[in-house]
């Protein structure tokens, strides 16, 4: 492995241990640790591989969740794909964007499957029960976003820090 793919992985397990330490709910750092590594692993495989390999590492000592664990993971490769997107015009204001675009698509996608009775059989089959589940949701929404907005500008900005004060990282190819 050369030194800029083991950088980016260095930072995406050590994001990934953060979610063992005490948090606020869905204050944690999974949907960054997603656009992250789709940003600046260039290998489509490996954009993929390594972000999911430190999210199942991290599950295995916070515990397997069911249904809601194949969701969640259909979500962050949501966020992945939105970060391999980021490379092709990496900004701040892309970064930006893309973690609301993430954060949201996360919060859409993971809450819907509560709706269903196979999942949870706390709202009802009809609009309204997807209108309370959304709502719901939305305190958690919050905090989701804000954590995707603070751990993406760390991440990011560190890594163009590594960037900028280790030559190495920018001339190699990964």
């Amino acid at each position: 492995m050369n030194k800029r793919i083991l950088a980016i992985s260095a930072i995406v397990f050590t994001a990934a241990f953060l979610r063992l330490i005490p948090h606020a709910p869905n204050f944690s750092p999974i949907g960054a640790i997603a656009l992250f590594g789709g940003a600046y692993l260039n290998r489509k495989y490996l954009a993929y591989l390594i972000p999911f390999a430190a999210l199942l590492l991290s599950d295995v000592f916070l515990g397997f969740y069911g249904i809601g664990m194949l969701v969640t993971y259909g979500a962050f490769a949501v966020s992945i794909f939105l970060g391999s997107q980021l490379k092709k015009n990496l900004t701040w204001y892309n970064v930006a964007f893309a973690s609301v675009v993430s954060s949201v698509s996360f919060f859409l996608i993971t809450n819907l499957v509560f709706f269903y009775p196979i999942a949870s059989g706390l709202y009802t089959h009809n609009i309204s029960g997807v209108i309370n589940c959304y709502a719901a949701g939305l305190p958690f929404f919050q905090n989701t976003l804000v954590s995707d907005l603070v751990y993406n500008a760390l991440f990011f900005g560190s890594f163009y820090l590594l960037n900028v004060n280790i030559p190495a990282l920018q001339t190699e190819k990964n």
